[in-house]
């Protein structure tokens, strides 16, 4: 058993100090190589497009404070069942203008008719987050939906 161990080692220790094998394709600590730069070769990225719809109704926003930050959380209302894929989208950036920040309220449809059913079963709420750094700089939200937009001051 210590023969076949002892002359494992010895191979290893022979191998790790040839150079042929540190620069081969076998020692896995070499398999990407150091980083090296390079011209770009991407073109310009193009603004992407969201085909998803504005809720119908924005019926409650609220922002609530936390340890990092705040988070923005609006309700909405869809006109039947079955949207999805909600979220808080900001209409320029997250840096406000004249101290305030709107954010649109989109939501995907459905892809075949759905019921309406119950105001309950249709409401969607969605949230997202601010730091600190873009609370200080903010003094009103704006959501904006379809047919109303609700905003919260300072």
């Amino acid at each position: 058993m210590t023969r076949p161990l002892i002359a494992a080692l010895a191979l290893t220790m022979l191998l790790s100090a040839c150079g042929t094998i540190r620069e081969s394709r076998f020692n896995p600590l070499n398999w990407f190589g150091g980083s090296r730069s390079e011209p770009a070769t991407l073109g310009p990225t193009t603004a992407v497009v969201d085909n998803r719809a504005l809720v119908a109704q924005v019926t409650a926003l609220a922002i609530e404070r936390t340890s990092t930050g705040a988070i923005v959380r609006a309700e909405g209302l869809t006109p039947t069942q079955g949207w999805w894929d909600a979220e808080l989208v900001p209409q320029t950036s997250l840096r406000p203008i004249d101290g305030v920040v709107v954010y649109e309220f989109r939501i995907a449809s459905p892809g075949r008719a759905t019921r309406v059913s119950t105001p309950q079963s249709r409401s969607v709420t969605v949230a997202t987050t601010l730091n600190q750094a873009q609370l200080d700089e903010i003094r009103e939200v704006v959501v904006v939906g379809a047919e109303n937009q609700r905003r919260v001051r300072r």
